[in-house]
């Protein structure tokens, strides 16, 4: 089965991870930013070697997300997203063909196992079956 596993993240973070320290997150150094990346890079190549990547792919700061609406009259109404004051939205996802939940919520598990500096914010793993249309 093919399932979605997301990770949150918020503009503080993403500050942080370019070592500006804010009331959500320490500073990052360039050693935990180095130490992060090589963590996803072995994990993903794990799950690629296992066969179980679909696809995986972090994303741009939460400043660079828009939110396209339609207003009462059906005009297009733009954002800076749908939380505009947290800017929290997903941070990156993976798509992966596992044999079963307990197997993905095992990646899940790992995926929280990533280093960061102490005092930064942990988010929950979403996962999410997909459902083919």
């Amino acid at each position: 089965m093919k399932y979605l596993v997301m990770v949150q993240g918020a503009q503080a973070d993403y500050e942080a991870m370019s070592g500006k320290a804010n009331e959500h997150s320490p500073a990052w150094s360039e050693k935990d930013v180095q130490a992060m990346f090589s963590f996803m890079e072995n994990l993903n190549n794990d799950l690629a070697e296992s066969g179980e990547m679909i696809d995986a792919q972090g994303l741009t700061e939460p400043a660079q997300t828009r939110f396209v609406g339609r207003d009462k009259d059906g005009r297009p109404v733009v954002t800076d997203g749908p939380y505009s004051e947290t800017k929290e939205v997903l941070a990156g996802y993976w798509v992966l063909d596992c044999e079963s939940l307990e197997r993905v919520t095992e990646i899940a598990n790992r995926i929280q196992e990533c280093p960061q500096p102490e005092g930064a914010p942990v988010y929950p793993v979403v996962i999410r079956p997909i459902q083919s249309l």
